[in-house]
Formats: C-alpha cells, sequence, structure tokens
C-alpha cells in the first residue's frame, strides 16, 4: 500500500495545473502501482510498444493537502514540515519522473537514467545551492527543483556493481521527500533537522549475497550540487533468510564550508552523522520500524561544535486491503541549538506523536488523514513562542498518473 522506503494564488495555481496536465498527458504509475488514468480508462501508458521500445518508463502524482491549527496566529505550524502553514489547503506536490532501468540480470554493461522534478510546496525543503537556488532561481513558497538527475551505470564485476553518477536522495534515514514513498503526510523532526536530502557524486551499489547489499561513494556534502568539500556516504543493509527482518547503518562523514565563512578550508568543519532503521513485520499485517540518528560537528571559527540525535518508532496494522492503520512516535534533542528548530544556540528536546490512516477508494488515489502532537520540553516552540506543544489535525490526498 506505501512505500517504506499559503493560500493558491492565481498565477502559481494556473502553473501547477499545467504542469500536471502536461505529466499526466505522459505518465502512469510505477509497475507496481496503478495510476487513475489506468484504473478509470484500463489504458497504459508505460506498455504502449512506442515506450517498450524506447525502453523508458514515466511515472508522477499529484498531492493536495489541508492541515488544521485551531490556536496557530503566527502563520506557521512551529519547527513542523513540511506542511507548516495552519489552516490552508496547498499544493504540495506536482512530482514527475523519467527513467529507464538498468538491466541487472545481464553479463554485459547496462545503462540506465532517472530525472525528477517536483513543483510544490514541498520543493523549498529539498532544493540544492548552485542548481535550484542560483541557476532555476526558485524561491517563494511554491518552487521548482529538480531533486534527482542521474545515470545509473551497471557492470558485470562479481555479483553485479551499479554506479549512479549525479545527483539523488540520500540514503540515510528512513522517510523521504516524495510523498508517496511515506505513510504519513507529515515528516519526522529526525528528516528534516537530522539528516541531508541531496548529494551530488558517485555512489556504487552491491549486493554481496542474497542477504547483505553495500553502498558506497564519493559527494558534495549535504544539499550541494559543486560547492561544498568531498563526503564519504554509505551503508550496509542485512535482510533475514524471511525477508521479514532488515536492518540498515548508513554514514555521511567529511568536512563542510560555512556559508557564512569566506569560502576558504580555514572555514571548513567535520560533520558525521549516521542513521540506523530496522524494519520488522511482526505478522503479515502488522510492520515495525526503529530508527536512530546521531550528528556531531567540529567547531571552527564561526560556530561552535554540536551534536543532534534522536529516536523514532513506527507501527503499521494493515486493516484492510485498501485500508492502514500508522502511529509515529519521536523525540528528538537539539542539542546545542544549530539544526533551524528554534533560534541559535537554544537547545531542546521535541517529541512528536501522529497518528493516521491511508485509505484508497480507488487505485491511484490515497486519502492520509492525520492527528500530530507535538511538543518542546524547555521551549515554547510553537504559536509564535507562546506555546510548548499544539494539536494538528490533516489530510493529504494523492493522485497517481
Amino acid at each position: 500500500m506505501f512505500a517504506h522506503n499559503k493560500r493558491f494564488k492565481n498565477k502559481g495555481l494556473t502553473l501547477a495545473l499545467c504542469s500536471a496536465f502536461f505529466i499526466t498527458s505522459l505518465a502512469h504509475a510505477e509497475e507496481d502501482e496503478v495510476g487513475l488514468i489506468e484504473s478509470l480508462s484500463g489504458f497504459k501508458y508505460n506498455e504502449t510498444n512506442f515506450m517498450q521500445s524506447l525502453g523508458v518508463k514515466f511515472e508522477g502524482w499529484t498531492e493536495l493537502g489541508f492541515t488544521g491549527n485551531v490556536s496557530s496566529g503566527s502563520g506557521t505550524n512551529g519547527p513542523v514540515t513540511f506542511n507548516d502553514r495552519p489552516n490552508e489547503f496547498d499544493l504540495h506536490q506536482v512530482y514527475g519522473v523519467i527513467s529507464r532501468d538498468v538491466n541487472r540480470e545481464t553479463d554485459t554493461w547496462s545503462f540506465g537514467f532517472r530525472f525528477d522534478l517536483l513543483y510544490g510546496t514541498d520543493a523549498r525543503f529539498s532544493s540544492a545551492s548552485n542548481f535550484d537556488t542560483n541557476i532555476l532561481n526558485s524561491t517563494g513558497d511554491r518552487q521548482l527543483v529538480f531533486p534527482q538527475a542521474y545515470v545509473d551505470i551497471f557492470m558485470p564485476i562479481g555479483n553485479g556493481i551499479t554506479a549512479s553518477v549525479g545527483h539523488f536522495y540520500t540514503i540515510i534515514g528512513y522517510e523521504v521527500v516524495p510523498s508517496a514513498g511515506n505513510f504519513f503526510f507529515s515528516r519526522a523532526y529526525t528528516m528534516q533537522y537530522a539528516e541531508p536530502f541531496t548529494h551530488t557524486g558517485v555512489l556504487l551499489d552491491y549486493s554481496v549475497n542474497d542477504n547483505i547489499t553495500l553502498k558506497g561513494g564519493v559527494v558534495t556534502g549535504w544539499d550541494a550540487h559543486f560547492h561544498q568539500p568531498a563526503n564519504f556516504l554509505g551503508s550496509v543493509s542485512y535482510t533475514t533468510d524471511n525477508e521479514r527482518t532488515t536492518l540498515t547503518g548508513s554514514l555521511i562523514t567529511g568536512d563542510i564550508r560555512d556559508a557564512a565563512g569566506t569560502g576558504t578550508s580555514s572555514d571548513e568543519r567535520n560533520r558525521t552523522l549516521y542513521s540506523l532503521v530496522l524494519e520488522h513485520d511482526i505478522t503479515d499485517r502488522l510492520h515495525y520500524v526503529l530508527q536512530h540518528d546521531h550528528g556531531r560537528e567540529e567547531s571552527n571559527g564561526f560556530r561552535g561544535a554540536a551534536q543532534w540525535y534522536g529516536v523514532n518508532q513506527y507501527l503499521f496494522y494493515d486493516v484492510l486491503d485498501n485500508l492502514a492503520a500508522g502511529v509515529r512516535m519521536e523525540w528528538f534533542r537539539d542539542d546545542d541549538g544549530t539544526r533551524g528548530l528554534s533560534a541559535p544556540g537554544i537547545s531542546d528536546n521535541y517529541i512528536g506523536v501522529t497518528g493516521g490512516l491511508n485509505y484508497t477508494p480507488i487505485a491511484g488515489l490515497v486519502l492520509r488523514p492525520e492527528v500530530r502532537y507535538d511538543r518542546s520540553t524547555k521551549n515554547q516552540a510553537f504559536h509564535n513562542g507562546s506555546d510548548n506543544d499544539q494539536m494538528l489535525i490533516s489530510l493529504s490526498g494523492i493522485f497517481r498518473f
């Protein structure tokens, strides 16, 4: 059912709907997902002779959402993102993908690619410097970004190595930018404040056997195309023989350059983050996820040393074939007030409890109601600095092409 892995202004709405219509005219869902076009008409774009001959597929979705906050007068939901605007209907994502899969079952070299386009209020949280922010000049509440643009190269070495070269999403953590890849409408604190969103570089993927998968490569820091120093990014994943349990450990380490500095090596400092994610199927219908992140930064002449960490737990239950329920409980600690949740230097603990449903009335449409309670234990992080807690009642709809 799901993948574990401001008000409208006329101009913005027109552009969004045109974008949605253009992508819809080309796109349709993944092989394991059914889009509205196929659901309503039975027509499968990606299975036409023309698309099959190209070896290319299109996919995407549009997400609309509303977040209710009865006590907010500040125009935001405090540190909660991506649905950070209270009492407004928003166009969160118009998401389109064009891709060609590599053939990993061959004894010769194979090539593929993937390009992602994201427009909407969610785009500002995943824009990368030196391209989205500079070349596209993407600013404001609704932005246009290209969060992924890379080629895949399969090399028949050993069990097969796949190299991804370009700009791609991080492998750190559990929740992701694409709304169709998450159970909940809102995002966890760790996803927004503890982890990078994207990288630019080279990442190798190698399956040692049916249980162990290794990933590793060199990337340009956090959420940047070229101006950040090189970092190591890697992970190790182990899956049991019965495929009911998977444990993944991921790491990024290396220097970052302070944007407030002079741009020289003297501004650089080491930042290291690891993430552990345990996924377990308790039964065929009941699923559990545990995530732990811990990050550290060294000091330099502009900023002091810092650390942040947290624990998330998820429990999902498949009530029916088209209905699932979920609970997320999270605790995030910004130990030195450096992660953007509050004023610089103000440390705090952030606790969130979210309950929600995923309901699929027809194939290609997912409705996601949720209730979320947030609390900051030391400072008044909500309602424009007047309260230390808040309650959000939200609903989003994802319309797959």
